[in-house]
């Protein structure tokens, strides 16, 4: 695999977890206390359809970086 894969499926990889995670804190199954705040942070109650839905876009776009990435070194 070349750099550019090998970032391109970290980075994807990455974006992918932390849609995920985003994703599970919209819909209520996931609860977190906010770990590093600078402000008046406070723990999302309940769910919420802003952070499922950008949890989703971001888990959706994720997959298609590490899946290009990876295809990208497949072929010839």
């Amino acid at each position: 695999m070349k750099a550019s894969q090998i970032i391109g499926t970290l980075l994807g990889a990455f974006v992918a977890f932390l849609g995920l995670l985003w994703l599970l804190q919209g819909t209520g199954i996931l609860r977190m206390r906010p770990i590093l705040c600078i402000a008046n942070c406070e723990e999302v109650v309940g769910p919420s359809p802003t952070w499922a839905a950008a949890g989703a876009v971001a888990l959706i776009i994720g997959a298609i970086v590490v899946a290009v990435s990876v295809r990208r070194g497949r072929t010839p």
